[in-house]
């Protein structure tokens, strides 16, 4: 279980490497972002990973839960 825990904080804390909103971390991205990557398909890797796990964080409304996570 603390690898699940510690796994959520790193893609809450995860920089977004490319694409317009290159710089943000992936729990502050826009919903409408998440969404067209799941449309779309999501980045195969650790980062695709990443971005789903965001898109369910954001479909089932814990994004403000999770944003005390957030490290600066």
């Amino acid at each position: 279980m603390l690898e699940d825990q510690e796994a959520m904080i790193s893609a809450i804390n995860q920089t977004m490497p490319f694409g317009k909103y290159a710089g943000r971390k992936l729990l502050q991205l826009p919903e409408p972002y998440l969404v067209w990557f799941h449309s779309k398909g999501f980045p195969e890797g650790k980062l695709g990973q990443q971005l789903a796990l965001m898109y369910e964080i954001k479909l089932n409304g814990l994004e403000e839960m999770l944003k005390p996570l957030l490290r600066s």
